[in-house]
């Protein structure tokens, strides 16, 4: 298959290019060029589509829904999540995000893996997942559900571990279960009343036993990690990156930065509920403690936002869908750009950036060799970064998931 577009990106140069033609055979982009050959191939013409990579989300829950939350965990058994979460596998994949990475269910069985590998078998349609099952917490910290669930369960609920003992025998059982990544809770966090954002929730000692049991099985680490200080000692116990950060210094920051870690934002999240402290409406449903908590540290979060968008960080793009619509994923574009970072590091943030974090540099570019997941769109993101809610072309590993012109989706490509 051949695909021909007006303008392409290829999700490192600081421009788009002019016309573009794009070889695909086998599941992989086999040539890049104003030209191509297309002898025996089918042509796939975008018109003035700009083609660029397909996006990464590396963070998002694709199994919560947020209407529903814990009244979810609560009545639905684990084959009704995982089942739910069938639509919003496939609308993601539609709206141009070709993989995920999923970091934690609240399903009592490990979902996501079982989703990811039927994904992977053709079973059924969704972004490649990369897969984090569980939130490992400190008892009564940020991934503790006992006590919110107290009325319902008398046990302990969540991936609980304390001490280095008690936290490596839980990583090496999410390991031996297919875990691709472990992530843990650093600090509290917004939506959970009993702790806070600030609180560092394990010790140094307790972190850097959870990274190292990880590492020497050669699996990645990742930590929900707000306040400053849990931020900084999940750099210093060598984590891959850093999920939230949205109260992380300056120094903070630098330190990453020198260290080579990544940070996955989650800034419309954040952003959303500072637009929002003054509606009510917004806040019905929700526990009147996640409000209070977005009132107290708006300064700091709105100060740490453009610190992000000021210092040299790795940016990787995640959104936390889940917490929120899982369609409105895209909106974290324009988050990133409201806040100072520019449009092009946003873009990378999605493609290349997000391919380097996950260890995968076959995704996330548009040139010869890369594994041939691709989207077009009809406006320029470069012009108006909200174009990425109109994406109307998706190929993921050379199969046509979505296009504009009837009779190309869900076929593979064809001829040499």
């Amino acid at each position: 298959m051949v695909l021909i577009a007006d303008r392409s990106w290829d999700g490192l140069a600081d421009r788009p290019s002019g016309r573009t033609e794009v070889a695909v055979r086998d599941g992989r982009v086999a040539e890049v060029g104003p030209t191509v050959d297309r002898v025996g191939a089918e042509v796939v013409e975008l018109g003035d589509r700009m083609l660029l990579p397909g996006l990464i989300d590396c963070h998002i829950h694709t199994t919560v829904d947020p209407s529903r939350l814990l009244r979810a965990f609560v009545s639905d058994g684990s084959a009704a999540i995982a089942l739910s979460a069938l639509p919003v596998l496939r609308n993601l994949l539609h709206r141009g995000f070709t993989t995920i990475r999923d970091l934690a269910t609240f399903a009592a069985e490990p979902v996501t893996l079982y989703l990811r590998d039927a994904i992977a078998r053709g079973h059924i349609v969704g972004p490649r997942m990369i897969v984090a099952p569980y939130l490992i917490s400190a008892r009564g910290a940020h991934g503790d559900a006992s006590t919110l669930l107290a009325s319902h369960f008398d046990r302990e609920i969540g991936a609980l571990a304390d001490g280095a003992d008690e936290i490596t025998r839980r990583v090496r059982e999410k390991i031996r279960a297919g875990a691709d990544w472990i992530k843990f809770g650093a600090t509290g966090g917004f939506a959970t009343p009993s702790d806070d954002p600030t609180q560092t929730t394990y010790t140094q000692e307790e972190m850097n036993a959870l990274v190292a049991t990880a590492r020497d099985l050669g699996i990645p680490c990742t930590p929900h990690a707000y306040g400053d200080e849990g931020v900084s000692r999940a750099v210093t116990a060598g984590v891959r990156s850093i999920e939230h950060g949205n109260l992380a210094s300056a120094s903070t920051l630098a330190q990453m930065t020198e260290r080579g870690v990544f940070l996955v934002p989650t800034q419309f999240m954040v952003l959303d509920a500072l637009d929002h402290l003054d509606d009510d409406s917004y806040w019905e449903g929700k526990d009147p403690a996640e409000r209070v908590k977005f009132t107290r540290y708006a300064d700091q979060l709105r100060e740490s936002a453009h610190n992000v968008a000021a210092s040299d960080v790795r940016i990787a793009f995640g959104t936390d869908a889940g917490m929120f619509p899982h369609a409105d994923n895209w909106r974290e574009f324009p988050a990133m750009v409201k806040t100072g970072i520019a449009t092009v590091r946003a873009l990378r943030a999605a493609t290349s950036v997000a391919a380097d974090l996950l260890d995968r540099p076959d995704l996330g570019r548009l040139q010869p060799g890369a594994t041939a997941d691709l989207i077009a769109l009809p406006a320029d993101p470069f012009d108006d970064i909200t174009a990425v809610a109109d994406i109307d072309f998706v190929m993921q590993k050379g199969t046509v998931h979505r296009a504009p012109t009837p009779g190309i989706a869900g076929k593979p490509p064809t001829g040499r």
